[in-house]
């Protein structure tokens, strides 16, 4: 595996992390939306992710494909939150206005995880274009 695959596992890696905290920022905006009716609330969603690893075990010179793919994008099917609130001009025929069944802790928690992922894939490259810089001053 040459120093270039690198570069490609790193980026697949960083537009997973893109995915996953675009995914987490369009929940949490959408935790507190309002609606009438559990069948129209928000539903959050969350990207699932594989592992690729084309002929990892061979060596077969620049053409290891390896890294992280978007496999799509799933909604929950989490039952929608309910609330009493009868002055709501929202609130369906019994006073119940619905939200998004949204954990900000959990959702925060996959922020700082994904931004974690994003800053050590930008650190991972730049070790890279060092060590490919200090092989082209060994000539020197």
């Amino acid at each position: 595996m040459s120093l270039n695959a690198i570069f490609d596992i790193a980026g697949s890696a960083m537009t997973a992390e893109t995915a996953r905290l675009t995914a987490s920022a369009g929940n949490m905006s959408n935790a507190n939306i309002e609606s009438g009716s559990p069948d129209n609330v928000y539903k959050p969603q969350y990207p699932v992710f594989q592992a690729v690893q084309e002929n990892a075990n061979q060596w077969i010179g620049d053409n290891v494909k390896a890294g992280v793919l978007l496999k799509g994008v799933y909604e929950s099917d989490a039952e929608a939150n309910k609330r009493y609130q009868p002055n709501n001009p929202l609130a369906d025929e019994k006073g119940f206005v619905y939200t998004a069944n949204i954990n900000y802790v959990e959702e925060m928690a996959n922020v700082i995880s994904a931004s974690r992922s994003y800053q050590m894939n930008v650190e991972l490259l730049g070790t890279a274009k060092q060590l490919m810089q200090r092989t082209l001053q060994l000539g020197e």
